[in-house]
């Protein structure tokens, strides 16, 4: 008797333990999409799937709840990248940021796009605010700056120094 007691109780627990390990896999595999693929929406939520591209902290493809706005997708990516150059401090009062929404429609086989454009410090568009996003929407997203003197120097010492490699080669070969 004890061992048929015993039996069933390690056979009562082995299917508690795969029941258990196979209920975390199916949940680590539902929300463990792929890298630069985000699911915002609960499942089951009515959504669309937003592409977000350029200069935001983590573009990709998103799954949004349906009736998402612009602004909101933008804090999903977590917001526009501060400076592509490290070691510089972006002054945002001279950023201007520029969005475009690209939008496909199926039935006249037109690609559209609209493009909004403002200052970092200045109220966000209205236009904007209220514009709403449809399934496989494009929004790119670039952070516009006038180049600093570090940028100018960049590509000044590029060219000087090319310059001089070639004088330099061209003098020897010249020997």
């Amino acid at each position: 008797m004890n061992k048929f007691i015993s039996i069933t109780l390690l056979f009562c627990f082995s299917v508690l333990l795969f029941s258990t390990n196979s209920a975390q896999a199916q949940v680590g595999q539902t929300f463990r999409l792929a890298e630069g693929f985000v699911r915002i929406a609960e499942p089951g939520q009515i959504s669309d799937t937003l592409s977000v591209w350029g200069d935001i902290n983590a573009p990709g493809r998103y799954i949004v709840p349906r009736g998402t706005k612009p602004h909101e997708l933008i804090s999903y990516a977590r917001g526009p990248v501060a400076s592509r150059t490290a070691g510089q401090r972006l002054d945002w009062s001279k950023v201007r940021i520029e969005i475009s929404i690209s939008r496909y429609d199926d039935a006249s086989g037109e690609e559209t796009s609209q493009t909004f454009t403002f200052r970092y410090n200045e109220p966000y568009p209205a236009e904007l605010r209220d514009f709403s996003l449809r399934s496989d929407d494009i929004i790119s997203f670039e952070v516009l700056r006038r180049p600093a003197f570090v940028d100018w120097l960049s590509v000044i010492s590029s060219v000087l120094g090319a310059t001089a490699t070639t004088i330099i080669i061209l003098d020897r070969l010249a020997d």
